[in-house]
């Protein structure tokens, strides 16, 4: 039997160079019921924003795949070479890559790093390697990682629903988000195995999501997040901050199932991050008690969103 033959792709560099691997808000999160293999079905409005992780890659032609940590240290197995080596069999390619990474988005928070960092490498690798697959297929090795990779996959803001897999792209006002990360960090299966989980929220349309996050947009006040109480439970610190980001700005939320929790501003609002301003001084105080805490910007789409056809 003749084995298949994969022809040489065009290759216009042998590497690519500061790569963004951008973050994400849960703007609101409802779990709305759980499969029998106990996956939970979830609704959910994603927004990126301009906060992210940064990486490398370098092509090689002997197959190999390494990762390089430049700053915080990864797990030897994470979703960057996870989606690498997904990739590789689901193409085939007989190249491989070093790969370098770059965290700023904490681990733990919510805010969808590593999963962001596992679409970046099947986005720069496709675009490395040659190969020329379509997003549908990039989504369909995507949803084999985790359940919020699809949606950087996908390129803009979306309602997300069942296990993270069914996206329906949004067009949002641009707002920016005062982001707070306490020191401690949450793993997802611990917060979702917590009793304090609700599994009951009825579920929405689409059109009744977005005509209800539109009413409610000024303040982010639409919907809520089913995971919070687990989350304060299990990390009071999470409690700590909302409670304190409630005070200044009169309304937060926790992002996913993490621990960072977040305010929203509109463009227009009157709100500075300059020095001497309150919210300035509120930054400090949540550094000095070794917080991380960042205001940002949404983004309409993402960074790479024009390399995926």
């Amino acid at each position: 039997m003749t084995a298949a033959h994969h022809p040489t792709p065009k290759l216009a560099q042998p590497s690519l160079r500061d790569v963004p691997a951008p973050a994400k808000l849960n703007l609101f999160l409802h779990v709305v019921g759980q499969r029998d293999d106990g996956m939970h079905l979830l609704q959910s409005l994603f927004v990126l924003i301009d906060w992210g992780d940064t990486l490398h890659f370098t092509r090689r032609d002997d197959g190999g795949l390494t990762r390089k940590d430049l700053g915080a240290t990864l797990p030897d197995n994470d979703l960057t070479l996870r989606a690498a080596r997904a990739l590789k069999a689901a193409s085939g390619t007989r190249f491989g890559a070093d790969i370098q990474v770059e965290k700023s988005v904490p681990w733990g928070a919510g805010l969808g790093g590593g999963s962001s960092d596992a679409a970046s490498t099947l986005i720069a690798l496709n675009r490395l390697w040659g190969l020329g697959l379509p997003r549908s297929r990039l989504a369909e090795i995507a949803a084999t990682l985790g359940a919020d990779v699809p949606f950087f996959i996908g390129g803009q803001n979306a309602i997300v629903q069942g296990i993270g897999d069914v996206l329906m792209p949004v067009s949002l006002q641009p707002r920016r988000f005062l982001v707070v990360k306490p020191v401690a960090s949450l793993a997802t299966a611990d917060v979702f195995k917590h009793p304090a989980v609700n599994r009951d929220t009825p579920a929405l349309t689409p059109t009744a999501i977005l005509a209800g996050f539109t009413a409610c947009d000024k303040n982010n006040t639409f919907g809520h997040n089913d995971l919070q109480s687990a989350a304060i439970a299990l990390c009071p610190e999470v409690g700590s901050a909302l409670t304190t980001l409630r005070r200044h700005v009169g309304h937060a939320r926790m992002s996913g199932s993490g621990s960072a929790v977040f305010a929203s501003f509109g463009e227009t609002d009157n709100v500075s991050d300059a020095p001497g301003s309150s919210l300035a001084s509120m930054l400090e105080q949540f550094r000095l008690q070794g917080w991380t805490a960042r205001v940002c910007r949404s983004l309409a789409r993402h960074p790479l969103d024009d390399w995926v056809g």
